[in-house]
């Protein structure tokens, strides 16, 4: 495997669980603006402990993860009081908080960014996404998934029916914190230097649209909005250099500006054609019973 290739396999993998990450909190109906921002606190905490202490490397992630995881909590028991647009809101004020503090500390390397002495390969980083996947797979099978999928179709009714609705959905947000903190803390010891840049706002959208536009009704749909924003711009960028246009770009700038506009427009057109997300639970189920009827 090439090295273009290798980076590219741990960027989707990195992208896969930090959609499961938002994927949790979401499919008990609650929107997360602030996945970038527990993946940072995951990155940062595993980068200082190793830099700092010389944790060995398992020790830093499952700190990291376990840091990530307190702070997810704790903000959960006082945000998830709200609802929609102000609980948005108040995920997207806790990510800008999470990046001011990291530029002001000077022990975060602050807008310099910070050093992370060990490594992780690619490959262990590649198991780490199946084995997140199928853990999250897993648990929405299990009583706890489907008193989240009643929460999400209805609050209401599902609290009517016994099901505890608040812990849900603080357990559900608190679970998607631990593994924005394992992504994290993937990404610093892959990459070996971690700034705040990486974790910005735009990230989160990013991690949202990767769930919403792959489908919040299945765990599928964040497997194929991450693989979709994460495979697809790379081959735009192939695509459109064999353009005329973009031979006739001698900077290629022209190059990436287009491949950004043709993934936006098919990103509108996906919102217009399926507003539920491409994978849904009719057309999945369509999916299998058209092979069950191919197998008879």
């Amino acid at each position: 495997m090439t090295g273009y290739l290798g980076g590219m396999l741990v960027i989707l993998s990195l992208n896969i669980i930090l959609a499961y990450a938002v994927f949790l909190p979401v499919a008990t109906g609650q929107l997360n603006l602030g996945g970038a921002a527990f993946q940072a606190v995951g990155a940062y905490t595993a980068g200082i402990l190793s830099a700092e202490y010389d944790a060995p490397v398992i020790v830093s992630l499952f700190a990291g993860a376990a840091v990530s995881g307190v702070i997810s909590f704790v903000l959960a028991l006082s945000i998830l009081r709200t609802k929609g647009v102000y609980l948005v809101l108040a995920t997207f004020a806790f990510a800008q908080f999470v990046s001011g503090v990291i530029i002001n500390v000077d022990l975060l390397g602050g807008a310099l960014g910070m050093n992370v002495p060990d490594h992780i390969d690619g490959p262990i980083i590649a198991v780490a996404a199946v084995v997140i996947l199928l853990l999250v797979m897993l648990l929405m099978q299990a009583r706890f998934g489907l008193a989240m999928r009643a929460i999400h179709d209805d609050d209401v009714v599902a609290g009517l029916m016994g099901i505890e609705v608040r812990i849900t959905r603080v357990a559900a947000f608190t679970i998607g914190g631990v593994l924005a903190g394992i992504a994290g803390g993937l990404y610093a010891f892959y990459f070996n230097f971690i700034e705040v840049q990486s974790f910005d706002s735009l990230s989160s959208v990013y991690l949202l649209l990767f769930v919403l536009l792959g489908g919040t009704q299945t765990v599928w749909g964040p497997l194929v909005g991450a693989a979709f924003f994460t495979v697809v711009p790379e081959l735009f960028r192939y695509v459109v250099a064999h353009l005329p246009v973009g031979h006739a770009a001698s900077t290629g700038q022209l190059d990436t500006s287009w491949r950004f506009i043709i993934l936006g427009a098919i990103t509108v057109l996906m919102m217009v054609w399926r507003p539920e997300g491409v994978v849904t639970r009719t057309g999945l189920g369509r999916l299998l019973h058209r092979r069950v009827e191919k197998q008879a």
